[in-house]
């Protein structure tokens, strides 16, 4: 069941120039999520911005009921939301939703982010590394000025490669050439993947020809994070004997096995 708690910022670290990670005391939080979980942020008391901001889980400490999330200013919210100072405290509700990455009955795994989408990953890839799978990661980024983490995933991770499209820094081209690559020569029982909807496309693409087991995090707009506002619909694949439908990220996942949904 979410909570709703007043969280104290005690870290606030800027990564770029417009990227921003939180380290926020919840407890009652860190304690229930999972990897693949979300929050849902009030950025201040008035009715403006109205709606709260969803934002990815990026690392669940739970010795210390640390819980860290990174969000991109991208308009009047995130911007506010940039400004907090640590000590103060941030009205947050999660985790939420019940779609979440699933790690069962597997040993190797291949995860894949792109840009921003890297985010919900990390905690994955850490819960899969203690459990002790082997864990194949492949970022990518636009250029070197974008590229972040990458220390941080490769120390959760067996075997990382990280990418930019224009072969600025690291290896050159999609992160998803690589994977195929790999794909080749490693053994991979499930595909975790996040990012813009082209890369997913392309993933869910590859792991059903490949016929390997694939769970996708999808980015959509939400306001209520409930399921009341019916903002965030995505559609189903459907079957033979059943219509599509369309069902809600932020309540049936937002993560979700590739083959359930039409991208």
């Amino acid at each position: 069941m979410p909570k709703q708690i007043f969280a104290k910022l005690i870290k606030k670290e800027k990564l770029l120039d417009n990227l921003y990670k939180f380290s926020v005391e919840a407890k009652e939080i860190v304690n229930i999520a999972k990897p693949g979980n979300f929050i849902e942020i009030r950025i201040n008391e008035n009715l403006d911005p109205f709606l709260r901001r969803p934002i990815s889980i990026y690392n669940l400490d739970k010795e210390n009921g640390i819980l860290e999330f990174i969000f991109q200013v991208k308009g009047k919210g995130t911007k506010l939301l940039a400004k907090k100072e640590e000590g103060e405290l941030i009205d947050i509700i999660g985790p939420l939703g019940s779609g979440i990455f699933k790690l069962e009955k597997i040993k190797n795994i291949a995860i894949i982010g792109g840009g921003i989408g890297i985010f919900p990953l990390y905690e994955l890839a850490k819960e899969a590394q203690a459990d002790g799978l082997n864990v194949n990661t492949y970022i990518g980024f636009r250029n070197k000025d974008l590229v972040v983490l990458e220390k941080e995933f490769q120390m959760v991770s067996s075997h990382l490669i990280v990418t930019t499209d224009d072969g600025s820094y690291a290896k050159n081209g999609f992160a998803i050439e690589y994977l195929k690559s790999d794909l080749e020569s490693k053994q991979i029982d499930a595909i975790y993947a996040c990012g813009p909807l082209p890369m997913l496309k392309a993933v869910k693409q590859l792991a059903e020809n490949k016929n390997i087991p694939c769970q996708l995090s999808l980015e959509e707009k939400m306001g209520c994070g409930l399921g009341v506002c019916l903002g965030c619909a995505v559609k189903t694949a459907g079957s033979p004997k059943e219509e599509p439908q369309y069902i809600h990220v932020c309540k049936a996942g937002p993560v979700f096995d590739s083959k359930l949904i039409e991208i």
